[in-house]
């Protein structure tokens, strides 16, 4: 059972009284009573209770169901009616305060219970639904697509802010009006007016499309200036499985095309960029391998002019300087080729190499950089090992360019230790190589940066050694990996795949 506070409008006092007694056995709370219909409205308004007791007749000008009407208008209260006058007028007129209940005179103590009871729950279901219906609208109030609720003969039930804005009405005015003039849709294209896609979805039911685009002229507006919508529509059915109305929901697409046209542009811009930084990458990738054998060619052709500058020239020496200038302007050229081949991803000229007479090779054609730098070399390379499938040249740049990573990075005149120690063998499948230096080792940002391309640590490094490193040992199947040295120094290693029965 539910207990309230409860007002009583009652002309008799001896029934008055009665009442409060019979309230106050069933739990409840008097919180007033009157014998008027003015000090009826004015107790409920200070007090605030959960239910009023009306009496039809009441002393004074204003009879009972007017003072409910006022009651109900400003506060909704819920009221029973107490009368021992049931005609049809005087029903009628009640029936238009949405009473909560009738009690006719004379009743009993059960009767009013149930009556009361019956008055709370309904009030209290009443309440809820009203919260609710405010938090629908406030809902529908705040989103941004256009929302229309539409009856079943298509006349407009309600519209939100958003569907204000787009179509030109408001609320007031779209209430009762078709929605076809309401909502005025054209084809986007060819501005052919279309079918109000509410009867469509009524008409069709599950036939109908889930979603259409169409252009929505504003009220009183010109075509063309009339926007782009999405449009999507549902039947609205009751409890029985009748169709009671529709709710059609409606974006502007404006926003959204010119967000995507922004896109275009922009992947399209991106791609411009992409292109132009694979083209400066691969520049740089010519200026940094080019640059060994460019060097070479300077000082061997030095070397020559001065052979040639003395009174009798050895031709002899002068022909073996010539003969390692020719070979490094081809060496040369074999780096351009074998970076075009990189940029491609294909190897320039696929064949058996042998890595460890090739590691070998490389530390003869860098032996002048180790003589000058100071570097004790120290290598462990296994004899006839199983042969690699790949670009002889691009391999070669590979080793190559570890090994000037490793000699640059014991350059400083007071590094105190220059070692270097290279290490190859073979093991399940796989050829390793391994590049030990006693430099000042790789950091924990720098293991994850220095395969990127343009990062670099030295001062007039380009970024493109490693980077170019890496590419060629992906293109060969392979992996190159960066460490720092147990005791200092950096250890770079790869692995590439070997022919499982040799060459």
């Amino acid at each position: 059972m539910i207990a309230a506070r409860i007002l009583i409008v009652e002309d008799d006092r001896i029934v008055a009284r009665d009442i409060q007694h019979q309230l106050s056995r069933m739990g409840h709370v008097v919180v007033g009573m009157s014998a008027s219909g003015e000090d009826a409205v004015r107790l409920a308004c200070s007090q605030q209770p959960d239910l009023v007791l009306m009496d039809i007749r009441l002393e004074g000008e204003m009879d009972g169901i007017e003072a409910a009407r006022r009651i109900r208008d400003a506060q909704r209260i819920p009221i029973v009616f107490l009368t021992a006058y049931a005609n049809d007028e005087v029903v009628h007129r009640a029936s238009l305060t949405e009473p909560f209940g009738y009690l006719l005179k004379p009743f009993e103590e059960p009767q009013m219970r149930t009556v009361i009871q019956m008055a709370l729950y309904k009030h209290a279901s009443d309440t809820r639904l009203r919260l609710s219906e405010r938090r629908y609208a406030a809902t529908l109030a705040s989103i941004r697509d256009g929302v229309i609720l539409s009856n079943r003969d298509g006349r407009v039930d309600f519209m939100n802010r958003a569907a204000e804005t787009m179509t030109g009405w408001t609320a007031a005015e779209a209430a009762g009006q078709p929605l076809s003039a309401v909502f005025v849709a054209v084809d986007e294209e060819s501005l052919e007016p279309l079918e109000d896609f509410s009867a469509v979805v009524l008409r069709s039911g599950d036939f109908a499309p889930p979603e259409r685009q169409s252009r929505l002229l504003p009220r009183n507006g010109a075509e063309s200036a009339g926007i782009v919508v999405e449009e999507r529509c549902s039947a609205i059915i009751d409890d029985r499985g009748e169709l009671v109305g529709s709710i059609l929901v409606f974006r502007d697409l404006t926003q959204r095309r010119r967000i995507a046209e922004a896109l275009r542009t922009a992947q399209a811009d991106l791609a411009h960029i992409g292109r132009l930084t694979m083209m400066g990458e691969l520049a740089a990738a010519v200026a940094h391998e080019v640059n060994q054998p460019l060097m070479a060619i300077v000082t061997n052709a030095g070397t020559c002019l001065q052979h040639l500058s003395q009174p009798q020239p050895d031709l002899d020496k002068t022909r073996v300087v010539v003969e390692r200038i020719v070979r490094d302007a081809q060496r040369a050229g074999d780096v351009v080729r074998s970076i075009r081949a990189l940029a491609r991803r294909t190897p320039a000229d696929p064949g058996w190499v042998d890595i460890s007479a090739l590691v070998a090779d490389t530390l003869e054609l860098v032996r002048a950089e180790l003589r000058r730098a100071r570097v004790a070399v120290e290598t462990d390379l296994q004899a006839e090992p199983p042969w690699v499938h790949g670009d002889r040249v691009q391999l070669q740049q590979l080793v190559l360019n570890l090994v000037m990573n490793a000699i640059e990075a014991m350059s400083a005149e007071d590094w105190p230790e220059r070692r270097l120690r290279i290490v190859t063998g073979s093991d399940e499948g796989w050829f390793r190589v391994r590049v030990e230096d006693s430099g000042p080792g790789l950091g924990e940002a720098d293991v994850d940066a220095i395969f990127r391309a343009l990062y670099t640590t030295k001062p007039d490094g380009l970024g493109m050694g490693l980077s170019i490193s890496r590419s060629i040992v992906e293109l060969h199947g392979g992996r190159l990996t960066a460490t720092p040295g147990a005791s200092g120094g950096s250890v770079f290693e790869f692995v590439l795949p070997v022919s499982p029965g040799g060459k």
